[in-house]
């Protein structure tokens, strides 16, 4: 008869990965782990657990939930973690819906995941005749894509709950709110654990990405402003013609081209209501990015001369208005550190030979912001997002499952 091996559990004794490669010897602390019982029956679990997660998946993307109206979904993923046995489940003031497993040392390891979708997404969702739903080894449907991580992440609390084990440190998994509007939720989950956290893991992915580092995001509103009048009113200031010769010369900028991951969009210009009149007020965003703090003050000095000069060119005044700073950076040793190196082990034992990288983002930057250390799980997840064909593949969930309670079983502090 020919016995195919299930999952990473079996992979440990028959030496291939759930995805059909061959699976690395894994490091002695993640072997002492494997060699539990428990824990490889918590696996295999994982693996008999497709049913579930799409089920979970389901329920979590037939909630429509824009960043800052994630309520409902809060209530949803709370509700699932109060089922499946984590303890101290909450909903916070920002709506993250946390719980724990607890631990005996008093410190804790958080795992968080992103509770918020894009507007379009929510738009898409409303818009849909058909709900969320399985094709083949896909959930297909908008919102599905970021919500896949949220359904691994609680079907590895599950299998962690189940194994009944003890760990040293309390396992914390949030899902928090207002990520896609400057990461609010992260702040606020950030100021309740700082004291007791030992390592923070943004799960975005199955692993076969781990980044350890953060790069900067600064977001500015610039309004402009000028005299209002009628189409045909000659001298009167036309602000949609500063705004779009402002937005021509900063998408301009050569620090772009000079630096490296270095990145200036404008994604939101408004102003106008009327065809037949010059508006007297519009503004535009400006999202600017990169791995250098010193590169985005440069950019911010060039932005303001910019809008100086098109202020004198066209009598449109403009402000820049701070809307959020996200300073990232390098947490010294973070490379060397146990976080990193066992999130490796757990990405190879799983089959894939994983990209490590010091460009991070998202929610991992509050902690390395404050010298923490702080990791991102990339990588497959599903497609096509923020469109009505997105999609989640139900393998990398599973391997996200794995991952997850694999790392929360054998991290302990550097």
């Amino acid at each position: 008869m020919n016995m195919r091996c299930l999952g990473a559990t079996l992979a440990f004794v028959c030496g291939v990965s759930a995805s059909g490669h061959a699976a690395a010897a894994p490091a002695e602390d993640l072997s002492e782990v494997l060699r539990q019982k428990n824990i490889r029956a918590s696996l295999a679990w994982i693996d008999s657990s497709e049913n579930r997660l799409v089920e979970s998946l389901v329920s979590l993307a037939s909630i429509v939930s824009p960043s800052g109206q994630e309520q409902e979904r809060a209530q949803w993923v709370a509700g699932r973690m109060r089922a499946i046995g984590l303890e101290d489940v909450r909903i916070d003031a920002t709506s993250n819906a946390v719980g724990r497993i607890k631990g005996r040392s008093g410190k804790a390891v958080i795992f968080i995941t992103t509770l918020d979708d894009l507007g379009p997404i929510a738009n898409l969702q409303q818009a849909s005749g058909k709900g969320p739903h399985r094709e083949g080894d896909r959930v297909v449907g908008p919102a599905t894509d970021i919500q896949s991580v949220n359904a691994a992440a609680l079907l590895a609390a599950e299998a962690l709950v189940r194994a009944r084990i003890a760990p040293e440190h309390d396992l914390v998994f949030a899902a928090v709110a207002q990520e896609e509007t400057g990461l609010i939720g992260m702040k606020a989950l950030f100021e309740s654990w700082k004291d007791r956290a030992v390592g923070w893991i943004d799960v975005l992915g199955d692993g076969r990405e781990i980044v350890y580092g953060a790069g900067f995001i600064h977001w500015w509103k610039i309004i402009a402003r000028g005299q209002g009048g009628h189409t045909e009113e000659d001298g009167t200031p036309a602000v949609n013609q500063g705004i779009a010769r402002a937005v021509d010369r900063i998408l301009s900028l050569p620090h772009v081209e000079q630096h490296e991951h270095t990145y200036v969009n404008v994604g939101i210009i408004r102003s106008g209501e009327v065809y037949n009149h010059k508006p007297s007020t519009g503004w535009f965003s400006l999202d600017l990015r990169s791995m250098r703090g010193d590169v985005i003050r440069e950019m911010e000095t060039e932005v303001a001369a910019v809008l100086s000069r098109v202020e004198e060119e066209t009598g449109i005044r403009f402000d820049m208005q701070s809307v959020a700073t996200l300073d990232g950076g390098q947490v010294p040793g973070a490379r060397e550190s146990r976080l990193v190196r066992l999130a490796v082990d757990v990405s190879r034992y799983l089959g894939a030979d994983p990209i490590v990288s010091s460009r991070g983002c998202c929610n991992m930057s509050i902690p390395v912001s404050q010298g923490r250390f702080a990791i991102g799980l990339h990588g497959v997840r599903g497609g096509k997002r923020a469109t009505a064909e997105e999609w989640a593949s139900i393998p990398a969930m599973i391997r996200t499952a794995k991952f997850v309670s694999l790392l929360a079983a054998v991290y302990q502090e550097d």
